[in-house]
């Protein structure tokens, strides 16, 4: 591999900046009105692009997924492609990957059953290229006309019996599961619900009624000053890293010489810190562009996602604490340059500030991804501009400031060892984030190999670290020697080591609210001494709905996911108030439906989105996924809706917000409502 690959798939993830996925899809239906017809998709994979196989090793890159949906025919055989895949080793995931460069052609064969036949073949996968991979999507439809032919009787026998045969495995598998899932997960308590069918109108559209409540204008306002704080404090810490901090006294010291007025100066850096803006903000606005704010969501939530970001950031880490240096290509930086000499006036000083982007992607690019992927969990159009603003805006103003006040930077503290302490810390903290990205993954697919325990248990080892590398007892490849510990240092590793001691009770149960947007639910721990938390009777709507009924109390929706920071600290911060877990528990059915839930439904069904566009959904996530945007019209989560009987709503529906009293009125509302229609 390049000596830059790891560079340049980092920087692609995280600035999220191609339109394409470098692949296009013929189909097309091969022995129409034959009784044996076959359907063939060819991908014609651009130069640079690679695709992976169907069977391409687990813990490698996304493989191709072919899904059918098949009206008048059966699959025969396996799809099969017209050539043998590349194996080559990846460094990276450590699997030998399988993939296709080129143009490949996958044929499945089909047995008609019915004179007319359809196929709607459904396409997922990845492609990559050299500067990172992007998510592949492809449907078409096939139909076709087909003889049948009589079967001969001896056949036709020995057909039934193998169907038989699988009926009877097929039966006795969904039997196995079920059991399975009712031995695991024994949520709605028992009671007979068999005279009590699903109502469709239970799915029917109540935005209309949602709007008549009053809802909470500050909401959005709060969300986006959340992001541009979060922004602005990253720009902060990464004001202080090796890659900006030494470049400020020397970029207004260069301003200071060219300019004879000090008038001329303070412009020329001003002009400097708003280019400064534009790139970043501009940055924000591609990736909402590109993906929009839904999407963004949905990638937020995806296990996918995350299991990659905890991958970036464990590099990350690693790049941090000295294992190796991450730098972009060096022709980008010298084409900047080229750029500046090449130019005069203001358009100069743009490009030295893009120079200065680039320049600093080793040290800025963890903290502009972490910073994206929180923009994108608030599903608002415009909070990756905003955050991205915040952190520029930061980044920005110590160039100002100092042309202002060009006295000011006798008294900047001096490049040094410190900044690669800041560094190895910034590491440390980029380990404890990808675990909890890691967690994400791990709670959608169920593998519970990082439950809460395993989980508290890493983050009390980081911290514990941590706290002894600040005393200066651990070193790394760039470290000084530590001869005294300074102050600052001494109080860091106090917080750290305190830290850490704080969550050991969080092995045995404890809620540890500071940390419960990190760590994975209570519910995932095998041991536990703590009996405050609130869960949910059932994980079903239509159950949930069916129970509610049974007992006379209005039912309360918690559109939750395995990946939402937001629900943990509102299920910490709120629903374990004494008042809240009572009303909760005794007032209402609440239904909990995890959006990003990664198991498969027992039948894909195919829904229709406001727009008319058809859509498959194949898991639990996508059918509640669903319910929410249909229904609701909502998209983010946490989202907590009170409902009647009928699935008419209530109360106004409450969003992320660490607010008690409003959560109690919230509940309030509901119960009285209810009590007034019966």
């Amino acid at each position: 591999m390049k000596k830059y690959f790891i560079s340049m798939v980092l920087l692609l993830t995280i600035f999220a900046a191609v339109a394409q996925d470098g692949v296009s899809w013929t189909f097309r239906l091969v022995g129409d009105n034959t009784p044996t017809p076959s359907i063939e998709a060819t991908a014609k994979i651009e130069s640079g692009y690679h695709i992976f196989s169907l069977d391409n090793p687990p813990g490698g890159s996304n493989p191709l997924e072919f899904h059918f949906d098949l009206k008048g025919c059966k699959l025969d055989g396996k799809p099969t492609a017209n050539k043998a895949y590349i194996k080559e080793y990846d460094e990276i995931f450590e699997v030998n990957q399988h993939f296709y460069t080129g143009t490949v052609s996958f044929t499945q064969k089909l047995k008609a059953v019915d004179p007319t036949f359809s196929v709607v073949w459904e396409i997922k996968g990845q492609s990559c290229n050299d500067m990172g991979c992007m998510p592949i999507f492809a449907s078409h439809t096939f139909t076709g006309k087909a003889p049948i032919v009589q079967p001969d009787s001896k056949e036709t026998d020995k057909e039934i019996e193998e169907q038989k045969v699988s009926d009877d495995q097929s039966q006795e598998l969904a039997e196995m599961t079920d059991s399975l899932q009712r031995a695991e997960a024994p949520l709605m308590p028992a009671a007979n619900l068999s005279d009590i069918h699903a109502d469709s109108s239970w799915w029917e559209n109540v935005e209309a009624e949602l709007k008549v409540f009053s809802d909470d204008p500050g909401q959005q306002t709060r969300s986006l000053l959340y992001i541009f704080l979060a922004g602005f404090i990253g720009g902060l810490i990464a004001l202080v890293t090796p890659c900006v901090w030494p470049m400020i006294p020397m970029t207004v010291s260069f301003f200071l010489k060219q300019n004879k007025t000090k008038r001329k100066s303070v412009m020329t850096a001003a002009v400097y810190g708003l280019s400064i803006i534009v790139i970043y903000v501009g940055l924000g606005l591609i990736v909402t562009a590109l993906f929009g704010a839904s999407a963004l969501n949905e990638l937020a939530t995806s296990a996918g996602f995350n299991i990659a970001f905890f991958i970036l950031l464990v590099i990350f880490a690693i790049s941090f604490m000295g294992g190796f240096e991450l730098t972009l290509p060096s022709s980008w930086t010298n084409k900047m340059d080229s750029k500046v000499d090449s130019t005069t006036g203001y358009l100069s000083i743009f490009f030295m500030a893009f120079t200065l982007c680039l320049v600093s992607f080793s040290c800025t690019g963890p903290i502009i991804g972490t910073l994206l992927v929180e923009a994108a969990a608030t599903s608002n159009f415009i909070s990756p501009a905003v955050g991205m603003f915040g952190f520029a805006l930061a980044l920005a103003l110590p160039f100002s400031i100092f042309a202002m006040f060009p006295t000011m930077l006798k008294s900047m503290p001096r490049s040094g060892g410190w900044m690669n302490t800041v560094k190895v810390v910034l590491g440390f903290l980029e380990l404890a984030l990808a675990l909890k990205f890691l967690s994400v993954a791990d709670l959608a697919y169920g593998w519970r190999i990082l439950d809460r325990e395993v989980f508290i248990s890493l983050w009390i080892v980081i911290f514990l670290l941590l706290g002894i590398y600040l005393l200066g007892k651990i070193r790394f490849p760039h470290d000084d020697e530590v001869e005294k510990v300074s102050i600052p240092r001494f109080m860091l590793a106090c917080i750290s080591l305190a830290f850490a001691v704080y969550m050991l009770p969080g092995l045995w149960g404890a809620p540890l609210k500071s940390i419960s947007a990190f760590s994975p639910p209570l519910s995932t721990q095998d041991f536990s001494l703590y009996d405050g938390d609130v869960t949910a009777q059932v994980d079903d709507f239509e159950e949930g709905m069916k129970l509610a009924q049974k007992l006379n109390k209005p039912v309360l929706l918690d559109f939750s996911g395995y990946g939402c920071v937001n629900c943990r600290k509102m299920e910490a911060a709120v629903w374990t108030d004494s008042e809240v877990k009572n009303s909760i528990d005794n007032d209402f059915v609440l239904v909990t439906l995890m959006v990003d839930d990664k198991k498969p439904l027992p039948n894909p069904i195919k829904v229709k989105e406001k727009d008319g566009s058809e859509r498959t959904l194949r898991t639990y996530g996508d059918k509640w996924s669903y319910l929410q945007r249909s229904k609701f019209g909502a998209n983010a989560q946490p989202f907590h809706v009170i409902v009647d009987n009928n699935a008419h709503p209530l109360a106004p529906a409450f969003v992320y917000k660490e607010d008690i009293p409003a959560y109690r009125n919230f509940l309030k509302q509901g119960i009285d409502r209810y009590k007034e229609n019966r």
